[in-house]
C-alpha cells in the first residue's frame, strides 16, 4: 500500500483481469503488484493453470487481481480447454482488463487472436495495455510495437513496465485504482491472495518442478497438499503427492540418489517459510496415476470447468 487509508473520503473495489499470451508475463506482474508471492512463476508457458486472486490496496481502493492462465490459439488437450474457458471468464468478470505483452516477443497469433476476441465481447470495460519486459527491447521498436497493437485495439491507455524489476509498475497500479467502483472493500487490508494455504503450497511445489525438470515432463504433473498438520512448537508439517502419468517418469522426478526431489523440496519449503511465516517441514510422495488430467475433480479443486 503507498497511501493511507482516508476514512472521510468513500472506499472502491473491483476486479482487474490480466490477460495475455503465454508467458507474457502476468503472473510476474501480479506478484510485483501485490507485492508478495501469490502465483507462481517459470520460463515455462503456461505455467498457470487456475485463476490466482492477489489483493491490492492503493490508498482507499482495493482491487482484486485475476492472474489468468495464458490464452492460446487452438488448445487441444481437456486441462488446455478448461485453462482457456478460466481466462476467458476472468476477462469477462472483471470491471478492468490488462492486457499484457511481452515487448520483447512481439505481437504473436496468440495475442492477435486474443485482441480480436477482445474487440467482439469486452462490453465497453476499460481495458488496458501493458507492454512488459521493456528492459529487453530498444525505444523505437517500444513504440512501433504500441502502434501495432493500436491498429488491433482501441486500448484505454497504455503503460511500459518491466515486472521483473518493477518499471513503470508504480504507475500502472495507480491508474488501476482510479478506475475501481465505488463499494466496500472485500477483503482485509492487510490479506494479499484469496488462494487456500493448501494449493497455494501445492503451487510453489509445482513452480519448483516447473523450473528443475526439463521437456515435457512438467506439463504431465500435478502436486496435491495431502495434510497439513500444525506443530505445538508453531511449525507446519505438509505432507505432498506428485502424481504423475507413467512409471517411467517417477525416476526422472525423484533423481539420481533422490537428488532432484531433495533439491525441490528444499526450494519449495524455503518458499512456504517465507510466505506462510512459519517453519515448514516438507515431505514429498512421487506417485503413478494414468490419467490425472482427465479427473473431474482434479479440475473441480483448480476452480476449472470440466465440461468443455
Amino acid at each position: 500500500m503507498t497511501d493511507e487509508v482516508r476514512p472521510d473520503e468513500p472506499t472502491t473495489c473491483g476486479y482487474v483481469a490480466l490477460v495475455g499470451a503465454p508467458n507474457a508475463g502476468k503472473s510476474t506482474l501480479i506478484n510485483q503488484l501485490v507485492g508478495g508471492k501469490v502465483s507462481i512463476v517459470s520460463p515455462k508457458v503456461q505455467t498457470t493453470r487456475t485463476r490466482v486472486l492477489g489483493i491490492l490496496v492503493e490508498g482507499n481502493s482495493q482491487m482484486i487481481l485475476v492472474d489468468t492462465p495464458g490464452i492460446f490459439g487452438a488448445p487441444k488437450r481437456r486441462l488446455e480447454r478448461a485453462m482457456v474457458k478460466a481466462a476467458w471468464t476472468g476477462a469477462e468478470e472483471a470491471d478492468v482488463v490488462v492486457v499484457v505483452i511481452d515487448s520483447h516477443e512481439g505481437i504473436s497469433n496468440d495475442t492477435k487472436l486474443l485482441l480480436e476476441n477482445m474487440k467482439a465481447d469486452h462490453k465497453g470495460r476499460p481495458v488496458m495495455l501493458a507492454l512488459n519486459k521493456i528492459d529487453l527491447i530498444h525505444r523505437p521498436k517500444l513504440l512501433s510495437l504500441a502502434q501495432q497493437a493500436y491498429e488491433l485495439f482501441d486500448f484505454s491507455g497504455t503503460y511500459m513496465i518491466s515486472a521483473s524489476n518493477g518499471d513503470g509498475v508504480d504507475d500502472l497500479r495507480g491508474e488501476l485504482a482510479t478506475m475501481m467502483p465505488e463499494g466496500p472493500w472485500l477483503y482485509p487490508e492487510d490479506q494479499l491472495a484469496d488462494t487456500p494455504m493448501r494449493l497455494l503450497a501445492a503451487e510453489f511445489t509445482r513452480e519448483q518442478l516447473f523450473l528443475k525438470l526439463h521437456e515435457e515432463l512438467p506439463y504431465s504433473l500435478t502436486v496435491e497438499t495431502e495434510s497439513w498438520k500444525e506443530m505445538k512448537d508453531g511449525s507446519a508439517r505438509i505432507d505432498q503427492v506428485i502424481f504423475i502419468e507413467r512409471e517411467s517418469q517417477k525416476a526422472i522426478v525423484i533423481g539420481a540418489g533422490g537428488r532432484m526431489i531433495k533439491m525441490v523440496g528444499e526450494a519449495a519449503r524455503a518458499q512456504m517459510s517465507a510466505a506462510f511465516e512459519k517453519s515448514i517441514h516438507l515431505f514429498l510422495h512421487v506417485k503413478v496415476r494414468e490419467g490425472w488430467s482427465d479427473e473431474r475433480e482434479r479440475y473441480r479443486d483448480l476452480g476449472l470447468d470440466y465440461d468443455v
